[in-house]
């Protein structure tokens, strides 16, 4: 029988600290609470302490996996950490809390794709135990400690952003219809330049100047386009129905399309 890859258990962890919108109305001067309040929802966000980083989010993350998956750490075979704000530009994160965790008898990388992150190493983590009988159990974490990297005077980035880690431990199976089905990943390249950290990289290595002019730190550099969300992620999800549905999802898909 043909393996696949299921999520047999789930994780997730957040700090202890909580920044609640009428902070930021003292730290900016102005009324940033209301906005957020009726514009995206936001009432509070979780930051990490002063000595708390990503390793310590994706820790408590695994740590919480492993005791409802009643595992211990040497059942471990794989673990992938997806984040654009690592422990470290090298050694990975991942490596480091490999070791913290003592799963001696997994490997480890780390993945960045931005917000894309934990789908991409949830798609990577199955493909791995498809293809290859040695992997039986893998953990797959998303994990975010961007107040780090917050600019605490740019209005536009500092009031969005919180911390936290989630995980799932991927089991192999041999159950008929169970478990992962199908994805498809896609990038939208020509918007690199739109939103990023652009310091402690190769192209711009972190300087003095870099620092005064906050490049080290989470920027909006130009507008992303509104439309941009909707339309990648219905026509994503519109394809792979398509794809994996009987042709009565396809006609009745079909038949939304052209009404909308």
């Amino acid at each position: 029988m043909s393996r696949n890859a299921k999520i047999t258990a789930s994780g997730s962890y957040a700090p202890a600290r909580i920044i609640p919108n009428a902070w930021f109305n003292e730290l900016l001067g102005e009324d940033v609470d209301s906005w957020l309040r009726e514009n995206v929802q936001i009432f509070e966000r979780r930051w990490c302490e002063e000595n708390e980083s990503t390793a310590d989010l994706v820790e408590h993350a695994c740590r919480d996996v492993l005791k409802k998956a009643g595992l211990s750490p040497e059942d471990i075979d794989l673990l992938i950490v997806a984040t654009d704000t690592p422990e470290y530009i090298s050694p990975s994160t991942a490596s480091v809390v490999q070791y913290r965790m003592g799963l001696k008898n997994a490997g480890t990388f780390d993945i960045n794709t931005a917000c894309a992150g934990f789908v991409t190493a949830l798609d990577t983590g199955s493909k791995f135990i498809q293809a290859d009988e040695r992997y039986e159990n893998v953990l797959v974490v998303g994990a975010y400690a961007m107040s780090k990297y917050l600019n605490l005077q740019d209005k536009k980035t500092v009031t969005l952003f919180a911390d936290g880690a989630g995980a799932v431990l991927l089991s192999a199976t041999a159950e008929k219809d169970t478990g992962y089905r199908q994805s498809k990943l896609i990038t939208k390249g020509e918007y690199y330049d739109y939103m990023g950290i652009y310091a402690g990289g190769t192209h711009h290595c972190i300087n003095e100047t870099r620092i005064k002019n906050h490049e080290h730190q989470l920027q909006f550099v130009k507008k992303i386009p509104k439309e941009i969300n909707p339309a990648v992620w219905s026509e994503l999800i519109v394809d792979l129905v398509i794809k994996k549905e009987s042709y009565p999802m396809r006609y009745i898909i079909s038949s939304l399309r052209k009404s909308t």
